[in-house]
């Protein structure tokens, strides 16, 4: 999955910086929808890791049935943490 992929896909666009507030909002429904509807764990674990980066995933209890996939989702989190305090 490449990520300029996926927010062309969802966006229409890669720089989300030119994206009016309704043009992210909107991306941001397409995506939750998608994910909503998706049953392929892979899929539902990309789109979910991407959500959280822009600060719109559901909850971990709600968005992912199996403890695995919630731990992994946590292993992101963590993740994606360390390396905002990263130099």
């Amino acid at each position: 999955m490449d990520l300029d992929d996926q927010l062309r896909r969802y966006f229409g666009a890669t720089d989300l910086a030119s994206l009016s507030p309704g043009g992210l909002a909107a991306g941001t429904e397409r995506m939750r929808v998608e994910f909503g509807m998706t049953k392929d764990r892979g899929r539902r674990f990309a789109l979910w890791a991407l959500m959280h980066m822009l600060g719109v995933a559901p909850d971990l209890d709600v968005a992912f049935e199996d403890e695995a996939d919630r731990d992994a989702a946590r292993d992101f989190m963590d993740l994606s943490a360390a390396s905002k305090s990263c130099p």
